[in-house]
């Protein structure tokens, strides 16, 4: 038994050591934790029970046995309960118990304290033994340990099953050294003491306060459970500092002293500059973390937001429809002279509502491309398409719109004849028709001119007006959604500003290319429209 008991005090010494030392890093690390805390007591009370152990094992203290025994028993109590209210606080750095549920534990805690220190746990030694002989009080003692250490597990399983990522890796670790140790201490100590009254693998306690202690390292190591630049930064200037003051006193003369005392000083110096410098970039650190956290649920949030406004767009954009439609109906008939001959003096105002609800018309379009294109729901429909046709007919329907300003539109029509594409004709025939209406409503003096040009893999659509112009700051900005060119407001154009992004994003659906250039204001703009060949 002699080499275990040898073997055990080194283990002792050490674990002591690195134990009290975690204790006073971690706590120091954070002092407002409360798990941080909560582990730094519970570290310096297993050191404060593994001594009771060790002492209570120790032959030189024989006459004094029992009391060493009712202390070790004693000190257990606190010591499960530090476990539960670990494991339920962990990582956080608050209580998450309420106060009176904190309150009963401690009170609980307490009556188990006083009866563990009384007879009525142990209420003696066996003569020529040191083995001690369990009384009634130790059931409750029993009972308060196995429920704080079951339902400590608990909670930490059912905290990993919640948890994701680093929080998750973190419990893992802590979770499997106090399974360790508890399981190893219940299982060679408590049980065999209790109902055996065998003691023999008492004086193995420090190794399974390594199992704690490894694992809870472990997860500080590799997962920055308390800061570990923290932690290692304050670990370094203590060791340096306590061997620069052990040379003090080991220095030849009083010179070397003064010396070593001076070395001292300056390094203890330095060394709390290199502390509160790492706590800085800490703390800096998890700010930032704790605002990508909040950027991300933000993030979520807003594409809620989005999806619903996409989603009311979209109701909203179908209701509309049908009354808009059938005033058109109405209108048009009205104009036709269906319901008898109209005066010029009706005339004129019925054809203003009109051309105002055609406008209604296609903003109401427009808005439901737009939800339907962030929502996904816009889907190609590929059919062969005259692509010479198709801007003839666009160019024939705007003609009456561009006469209305004394403009002129022209279609140079290519030779040869351009190939037959397979796209969605109505997709691009809303691209290209809103790129000429564009241009109409943006130009006052002179001419929209249409191009076609077969390149080497597509087919490029370019539309030249005499216009406004733009800079480079509106050419920028131009294909964005709600977005209108500052001539837009200059000459009072109506529009909400999508349609060349609605335009934009049809092209792209054909993995096409658009783009504007423009010199400048007051010198018109080209936009060009590229289709890839098939």
């Amino acid at each position: 038994m002699q080499p275990i008991f040898s073997l055990a005090t080194l283990f002792l010494v050490i674990a002591i050591v690195a134990n009290t030392l975690l204790a006073i890093v971690v706590y120091r690390s954070n002092t407002k934790s409360v798990t941080n805390i909560l582990f730094s007591v519970l570290s310096l009370i297993i050191s404060l029970w593994l001594i009771t152990l060790y002492i209570a094992q120790n032959p030189a203290f024989i006459l004094t046995d029992l009391f060493w025994i009712r202390a070790s028993i004693t000190i257990a109590a606190p010591m499960s309960m530090l476990f539960f209210l670990l494991a339920h606080t962990l990582p956080s750095t608050n209580f998450l118990l309420p106060k009176r549920l904190i309150t009963f534990i401690f009170f609980v805690t307490t009556i188990v304290i006083i009866i563990n220190a009384s007879p009525y746990a142990f209420t003696g030694i066996e003569e020529n033994t040191s083995k001690p002989i369990p009384g009634p009080g130790i059931a409750l003692f029993g009972v308060l340990s196995t429920f704080f250490s079951v339902t400590a597990v608990y909670i930490l399983l059912r905290k990993l099953k919640k948890s994701k990522g680093l929080v998750r890796q973190q419990l893992r670790a802590v979770m499997i050294g106090i399974l360790l140790m508890l399981g190893l201490i219940i299982s060679t100590i408590f049980l065999p003491v209790v109902l055996f009254q065998n003691d023999f693998f008492v004086p193995l306690s420090p190794l399974y306060a390594f199992a704690f202690l490894g694992t809870t390292a472990y997860a500080i190591i590799q997962h920055r459970l308390f800061n570990v630049k923290i932690i290692f930064t304050q670990t370094f200037v203590i060791i340096l500092g306590i061997i620069l003051f052990a040379k003090i006193f080991i220095a030849p003369s009083l010179l070397m002293r003064l010396y070593e005392a001076l070395i001292l000083m300056v390094t203890v110096y330095f060394g709390i500059l290199l502390i509160r410098s790492v706590r800085k970039e800490v703390e800096q650190k998890e700010e930032l973390q704790t605002l990508t956290y909040k950027l991300e649920r933000a993030n979520v949030e807003l594409k809620k937001l989005d999806a619903a406004k996409s989603e009311f767009i979209s109701i909203a954009s179908h209701q509309l429809r049908t009354p808009l439609t059938a005033t058109k109906g109405y209108l048009s008939l009205a104009l036709e002279g269906t319901y008898g001959k109209l005066s010029e003096k009706v005339r004129e105002p019925i054809a203003k509502v009109y051309e105002s609800n055609e406008r209604l018309i296609r903003l109401v379009n427009d808005l439901l491309s737009l939800s339907r294109i962030e929502s996904g729901k816009m889907k190609l429909e590929p059919v062969d398409t005259n692509i010479e046709e198709m801007i003839a007919s666009i160019v024939d329907e705007l003609k009456v719109k561009a006469a209305q300003k004394n403009l002129e539109l022209i279609f140079q029509e290519p030779k040869p004849a351009l190939p037959i594409l397979r796209v969605d004709s109505e997709k691009v025939r809303n691209a290209v028709l809103n790129i000429i209406d564009n241009s109409i409503r943006y130009t006052n003096i002179g001419s929209i001119t249409v191009r076609t040009a077969q390149l080497e893999n597509a087919i490029r659509i370019t539309i030249t007006d005499t216009g406004e112009g733009m800079t480079k700051e509106e050419i920028a900005k131009l294909f964005q959604s709600f977005s209108r060119g500052q001539a837009g407001a200059k000459l009072s154009t109506e529009g909400a500003g999508l349609g060349l992004y609605i335009a934009k994003q049809f092209v792209q659906m054909h993995n096409g290319r658009i783009w504007a250039e423009s010199p400048g204001e007051g010198r018109g703009s080209v936009f060009h429209i590229e289709l890839p060949v098939r």
